[in-house]
């Protein structure tokens, strides 16, 4: 599998946390150098280890965001 590079530039909310401690996130984050992405996804409690996750750009996330509110949640 080939190494990759990521650099959490913003740390923005917690979403919840498991039993065991890891985090689901909503983080900005640098892959392989590139722009920040919007990025939801899981740490472990000491941000060594993240599960699989989604990244969005800007452009993304604003649908998303005009999507989530239209909803009636």
């Amino acid at each position: 599998m080939a190494e990759f590079k990521y650099e959490v530039t913003e740390r923005i909310a917690v979403l919840s946390q498991s039993a065991n401690g890891w985090e689901r996130q909503l983080n900005m984050v640098s892959w392989n150098e590139r722009e920040p992405k919007y990025d939801i996804r899981d740490w472990s409690p000491d941000g060594s280890k993240m599960g699989k996750g989604i990244s969005l750009t800007h452009d993304e996330m604003a649908i998303l965001k005009g999507i989530l509110d239209d909803l009636e949640l």
